[in-house]
This record gives C-alpha cells, structure tokens and sequence, in this order.
C-alpha cells in the first residue's frame, strides 16, 4: 500500500486495518467467483465468462474481482444503482434481482446479472452482483447474436430490474416465466441459481466480517477504499503532462448501407489530477448489432485506462476520475432499443484499442498495438448422437495475438483483450457437449504483425459437423477490413473472416458477420483469428529473434526477408530443431 498517498486522506481507520479489509473485500469478491466457477450450468460460464463484485447501499462499486473479465469493469456499479432506483425503500433481506438491460447500464442480454441486497440489522448495507453470460437468452437465432436484427426485438429477452427471490422464496414463476423464452432452459435456471448461491456466499462472509470488525468499521472501510483508489489514481495522473490526445478506429461496415468505414472517434485530455474523454464525432448508430450502449462504453473506457494503471485497485473511486462523454444516438450510445449484442466485437473493442493507443503515446514504456478481434461463432441445433434428441449449443470463442509491447512480442494464442480472464475452452470439452469435431486447432505462422517487437500469432480453428439435425451456425467478428493495426512503425496482422466448406465446390466465404447460416452433417467450416499488430520498425528487430521466430514456427522464411530483411538459409527442414 502507498501510506503516503493513504496518509494524505486522512483515514479514520489505522493502515493496517484498512489494509487487511482492503484485502478481504477483494478476497470476497474472489471466493463469489470460485463459487459460480465450481456450481455453474453453462460451459461458456465455466469458461470464465462471468463477474463479480462487492457494491455498498448506493450502489457504488467497492471492490471487483482479481480474474473479472475486462469487459464488465465500469458497469456493475450501473445495474446496482438500476435495482435501486426502480424498487427503492421495496428491497428486503433475502430478496435477490436479475438485470439484463443493456439501456441501463448493462452490457449485452446474454449478461445477465443476479444482484443480493445485504443487510445487517435492518439496514441495508451492500449489494453482491454475480454476472454470467447465458448463452442463450431467446431471439431469433441460437446464441442470440442475429446480424439481421435492427432492434432488440430479435436479441432475446429484456430484463428489466426484476425481483427473482422475495424474502428468502424463489419465485419459480417469474424464473419460468423467464427461461421459457430461452433455449436450453434447464442450463439457465442452473446458471442463475448458481449465481444467486455465490451472492449468497459473499453476503455470508460479509457479515462475518461486520462481525468480527465492527458495522462502522465496515461502513468507513467501504468508503475509504474508494477514497483510496481515487487519491491514488489522481497521484499518478498529476504526475504526467497536461495535453490531449486523439484518434479514430473503424467498424468494418454497417451491413444495411454500404460499405463504408464506420469510425469511432476518441479524444482524451489530461487536466491536472482529472482525465477527460469525449467520443463525439463519432459515427451515429448503425443498422446491425455491433452497436454498444453507454455502459458497455464506459467500461471500454475504464478498462482502456487502467490497463496502464495495473497497480490500482479497481472500485468507483477510479471512475471519479474519469469523465467520459458519450454522444446520444452514436455507435457508442446506442439507444432503446438499438441492436447492442455484438458490441463486443464492434464499437466496444474499437474504443478498447483507441485507448491503448493514446496512452502508448503518454506512456511509451507501457506501450501496445492493437490485438485482435473478439469472435464469437455459435452453433444451435438438435443432438443427435446416439438415438438422443437434445438441443445443443455449441459457443466458441478463439484465441488470437496480443499487440506487440515496448519491450516484449506480443502474447500468441491469448484470450481476447476484451475478456482478458476468459479460458480459451478446450475441445475435448465441446466435443462432449455438443456434435461439433474440432479437425483443426494450430498457430497461423506469419500473423503476427511484423515490428521491432512482433505481434502474438493467431489461431486457425476448424470442425466438422457430426450427428446433428437443424443446425445454423452465426459469427460476430470484425476487422476484415480495418485490420489489426501496428503503432511506432509496426506492421497491421492479418484479416478475420469464416469460411464453410473450404478448399471444396462449395467453399463459400461467409466473412465476420452473418447469421443462422444452415449447416448439415458432414460440413466443414474454419476461421482465422488475427494476430496483434507490431510495435516498432521491423528492420530494427534483433535478427536473432527472427531466426528464433522462423524455427519456432511463427514467421517463414520467405516473410522473415521480406518483413524483416533477414535472410535465412534453410539447411533441413527436416531436422528435429
């Protein structure tokens, strides 16, 4: 802890009691996440797809967890203060909500959010929120990623803050009422019952710690541990230059008008202790789902920021600092009820990288180009291996390259930048669940974006469609066009895009975005994911790593001198390096 910038507040607790709460808030947090990981229905869930955090009885976020995936940070405290608003003085011990919306501070419908009222003697105290994908919430297509949908009509169900245990009760009701719009609805009761139980968990050692130290010890820790986090990140905001920054990133296309760049604007100003972005300038929302609501944004621009910040604790003190202003009607202030749910792989990602790349500037030593895309590829249809008749859904993710950094390569075959803490989901385990055959799953050489520090390599992921019937397939996914970009002289990586049925007569390239796309035993389909981009000329790149990098596998000979001027003479290949 710095007991300086500590000292400086004055707390009304001693350090080393604010600083074994600190901590066991955090470990809290952590423990609600250990639960849903252990008790969770849904493969995607157990992939770590899910959040959590510790909120007080404002709604403001006092802790998240160490291993919540990025995207969710910057909007948990949204959804707390929505139950708020909506029940007010109606919230009871034992009550427990569930919240979707996306034009509330949510994220996407998929993430659903299970929020515990907790009190102690009467008095509500806190918030516990668990936030899980589902993955599958109803709509017009199975995953509920439809391209077609110009509204949240064809994205499954919202909703709204909504009551789903009274007083200790669950209303089995309304949780019906709620799953029967769903597919596989016996995997989402499993998951939100999963997720109540880890609220449950964290309100139970809460109140351990009330206990233990005192309610007003615990009231003053949860505000001074904002109050830390925002002292602490005004410090090192001060001790950079005032000034500002700017830079635009681009949506491949709306596909209901044209071809054109959709461009994202970011401006961000440093002001004394105070950082201030401003989105405007940026284009108006489009006609698909790649828009992103004001939460979703927000936590791009968190999670951008405190990238470059890693020492920071993450709570609402840290977004006292940070005023974002959002343009109405925009790509990245989609209104109700605007298409948001491929916001992951389209507004959010752009405003992610745009960050990275403004404070590459400010602060070269933490400098990173740009990762690839996140990509979702969905496949719902009926099971029909051996005589069964069960729906599936089969959800992947990818992995792909990390930008290269001021010092290092970047990462190969990493979880998205979007959902840093996702698990890359094993094969075997899809293969179990669903009759999807993984063929190929390998390092694509040569996609990682030649610098002086080269980008992380890309995935190629293939399968073949075994004993199934009524099958579609869909994909969110960007940057075939406005590719994974380098910065400081590096090199952009290769394009995303879906293929079916390739190297046969009927290849057909389906590209990054398309929708219930009908598929039968025996297809074939694969996709590309992109590398990062490199940092740094290429011709600066120390020709020992590059020869490291053609042995490894990861640049051929043929790119190694045409990208890094390196010639290589190839002896045998077919020695046992």
């Amino acid at each position: 802890m710095d007991t300086k910038v500590h000292q400086k507040f004055k707390s009304k607790l001693d350090p080393v009691t604010f600083e074994v709460l600190k901590n066991a808030f955090i470990n809290i947090v952590d423990q609600m996440s250990e639960q849903i990981l252990r008790t969770c229905y849904s493969f995607v869930i157990y992939n770590r797809d899910f959040s959590s955090c510790l909120c007080d009885a404002e709604g403001n976020t006092v802790m998240q967890g160490t291993q919540d995936i990025s995207v969710h940070v910057g909007t948990l405290h949204l959804t707390a203060k929505a139950i708020i608003e909506d029940f007010g003085d109606d919230i009871h011990p034992g009550d427990v909500f569930i919240i979707n919306d996306p034009y509330r501070g949510g994220t996407h419908f998929n993430d659903t959010r299970i929020i515990r009222p907790v009190f102690y003697d009467g008095k509500l105290i806190a918030f516990m929120q668990c936030n899980g994908h589902w993955a599958d919430v109803g709509g017009s297509v199975p995953g509920s990623f439809d391209i077609k949908s110009k509204d949240h009509y064809g994205e499954g169900i919202r909703i709204p803050p909504l009551r789903i245990y009274s007083k200790g009760v669950y209303l089995k009701d309304v949780g019906n009422m709620l799953v029967a719009n769903m597919r596989v609805p016996e995997e989402r009761l499993g998951d939100l019952r999963a997720q109540a139980e880890a609220t449950k968990v964290g309100e139970k050692q809460l109140l351990e710690l009330v206990n233990k130290y005192g309610i007003d010890t615990i009231l003053t820790a949860f505000s001074e541990v904002q109050d830390y986090v925002e002292r602490l990140t005004r410090a090192q905001i001060q001790e950079l230059p005032d000034g500002t920054w700017e830079t635009v990133d681009y949506i491949d296309m709306d596909p209901e008008a044209g071809d054109g760049l959709i461009p994202i604007r970011v401006k961000m100003k440093i002001v004394g202790d105070q950082i201030e972005y401003d989105l405007s300038g940026s284009h108006p929302y489009i006609g698909c789902f790649l828009n992103s609501g004001f939460g979703s944004s927000l936590s791009a621009v968190y999670a951008g920021t405190k990238t470059f910040f890693p020492d920071i604790p993450l709570n609402s003190g840290f977004y006292r600092v940070v005023k974002v202003h959002l343009p109405e009607n925009s790509v990245v202030n989609a209104p109700w009820p605007v298409a948001v749910t491929g916001f992951c792989s389209g507004a959010y990602e752009k405003i992610l990288n745009s960050c990275f790349e403004i404070w590459s500037h400010i602060i070269p030593k933490k400098s990173l180009a740009c990762s690839f895309n996140l990509e979702y590829l969905l496949i719902g249809g009926w099971d029909k291996r051996e005589g069964g008749n069960r729906y599936f859904m089969w959800y992947d993710w990818m992995a792909g390259g990390h930008g290269g950094r001021s010092d290092r390569d970047g990462a190969n075959a990493m979880s998205p930048v979007f959902g840093v803490g996702l698990s890359i989901q094993p094969c075997e385990g899809q293969e179990r669940l669903s009759p999807v055959i993984t063929t190929k799953h390998e390092i694509i050489p040569d996609s990682g974006g030649p610098g002086k520090f080269r980008g992380g390599c890309g995935v190629e992921k293939g399968g073949i469609i075994a004993e199934a019937q009524d099958a579609v397939m869909s994909y969110c996914c960007d940057r075939a066009r406005s590719v994974t970009w380098g910065i400081f002289g590096g090199l952009p990586s290769i394009p995303h895009g879906a293929i079916l049925n390739p190297n046969t007569e009927k290849e057909r390239y389906l590209g990054t975005i398309f929708s219930n796309v009908k598929i039968q035993k025996g297809d074939v389909f694969t996709r590309p994911s992109a590398g990062g981009g490199g940092l740094g000329d290429p011709l600066e790149r120390d020709p020992k790593a590059v020869l490291e990098d053609v042995i490894d596998g990861y640049v051929t000979i043929e790119r190694a001198e045409k990208d890094y001027g390196v010639v290589i003479k190839e002896i045998d290949k077919d020695i046992d390096l």
